[in-house]
């Protein structure tokens, strides 16, 4: 049994590099330079190796995107986990998907704008992907009322994605971001006070 759990380990780490050269190569140089042949190169694996783990570079951009999603969950969960009202719960979680997205632009489009298989509110969606959309809903359900929380949430994701995604094609005015935050954050938790 030991050398088939040493065989297992081997396996799995190597699944690990490829994943992990994978997102280097995605954030240096863009999802296109990633291919089997590069990654192959860089990891000094053949491709039929590769292929061992992956059927392409759809699960590979995949595995990446799961491990974005464990990552978004983790910052989600601590951003929340300093809050002391439910406005500043939304704001700091605001705050810290729009930073995640911003430091990790390749592993952003792996989990929202590359074409992908993974399936969101199913059965058989990913535990990242449950995580990620379990912490926003947390922190909405506090402001929620009498709404519906997983539509309210759906509402919340939805303008913070619009918000990276109109920042990044510089769509949007750069100085102004804490603004259109407070703004969206005043608006879930009906409040009309001023701009932080």
């Amino acid at each position: 049994m030991a050398i088939e759990d040493r065989r297992e380990r081997e396996r799995a780490a190597r699944r690990r590099l490829i994943i992990t050269t994978a997102r280097t190569v995605a954030e240096a140089e863009g999802w296109d330079a990633v291919t089997t042949r590069r990654l192959s190169t860089e990891i000094e694996y053949s491709q039929p190796v590769l292929y061992k783990h992956f059927t392409g570079m759809e699960q590979i951009a995949e595995a990446v995107a799961i491990d974005g999603f464990g990552e978004l969950a983790e910052v989600i969960r601590a951003a929340r986990s300093d809050a002391g009202t439910a406005s500043d719960a939304l704001t700091r979680i605001a705050h810290a998907y729009l930073d995640f997205a911003r430091d990790n632009p390749a592993v952003y489009d792996a989990m929202f704008t590359r074409a992908t298989t993974l399936r969101f509110a199913a059965q058989d969606t990913p535990p990242p992907l449950r995580a990620g959309f379990t912490g926003l809903r947390q922190a909405v359900e506090g402001v929620a009322d009498d709404q519906d929380a997983e539509a309210l949430t759906e509402v919340f994701w939805a303008a913070l994605h619009g918000m990276v995604t109109l920042t990044r094609t510089g769509r949007l005015r750069p100085d102004y971001e804490s603004e259109r935050l407070q703004i969206l954050v005043n608006q879930f938790t009906n409040r009309s006070e001023g701009v932080a």
